[in-house]
């Protein structure tokens, strides 16, 4: 089971980085539709793709209007986004607002509240549960044939926020991590998490497989959020395997 890191970045692209979105090719599964969703139309093999979107930000909506370049040229016919109801509500008013975007795509929307807790996304089991950041987001746990994978993306994350109960066990974790540990109190004015603060409550919740994306674009070097040092303050209260996701490395999550 592969992961495809489409975009890493949160906010906006930069030379390095487009935003959120992160593909699962085998389940034709798409988490988040940030701007780096330009990259899926080689990946894409199947008539149909689920898209599970966290919020309505830009940096995590703007590929869903690239529907008719994916379209094109691909076996793609229908395209499945879900998302809480009135997320879904703002981007069919405003994304999609004629004075915006010229033709709507016909995207078949799903309101996560009426699929219940959970729902099946052909051979995935899916969950998902509230996250804290402004305007609200929604994490996911994902269980895939032969491994389970939680999203959780835009949030502060804190030893007891209330999402560590729902992916406990989990197998794979990938999270946010938007700024290093310089740029703590900018984290927790703009809903995001630093560094230290992800690797310390992922290890005291038995995650042993993380992985760091949503990073701040203008971090451009080759460690841009002092993974190094914060590996290093914290000694072994940290996961047994943290990767930093880049924009189109492939992640095997079968590799346990």
């Amino acid at each position: 089971m592969k992961l495809h890191c489409l975009g890493t970045a949160g906010y906006h692209p930069s030379e390095t980085r487009h935003t959120a979105s992160y593909f699962l090719p085998e389940c034709s599964l798409l988490l988040d539709a940030g701007s780096g969703m330009f990259r899926l139309q080689s990946l894409i093999e199947t008539p149909e793709l689920s898209i599970l979107l966290s919020h309505a930000h830009l940096d995590h909506v703007l590929g869903l209007t690239f529907f008719w370049d994916l379209v094109s040229g691909t076996p793609l016919e229908r395209i499945h986004v879900y998302g809480e109801r009135q997320k879904i509500r703002d981007l069919q008013q405003h994304l999609f607002h004629p004075s915006l975007f010229p033709a709507r795509p016909p995207l078949v929307w799903h309101a996560l509240e009426e699929c219940g807790e959970s729902l099946e996304l052909g051979q995935v089991q899916c969950s998902w549960f509230p996250l804290e950041h402004p305007g609200g987001c929604v994490g996911y746990r994902l269980q895939l044939p032969g491994v389970s994978l939680a999203y959780v993306t835009d949030t502060t994350s804190r030893p007891d926020s209330p999402y560590w109960q729902s992916i406990q066990g989990v197998d794979w974790l990938l999270h946010e991590c938007n700024f290093a540990d310089a740029q703590r109190e900018l984290a927790i004015q703009t809903g995001h998490s630093w560094t230290s603060a992800v690797l310390e409550n992922a290890a005291m919740h038995g995650v042993q497989r993380l992985i760091l994306a949503h990073v701040n674009p203008l971090a451009n070097d080759p460690d841009p959020v002092d993974l190094a040092g914060a590996t290093a303050r914290l000694g072994k209260n940290t996961p047994n395997q943290i990767f930093l996701a880049n924009d189109s490395s492939v992640i095997d999550l079968s590799s346990l």
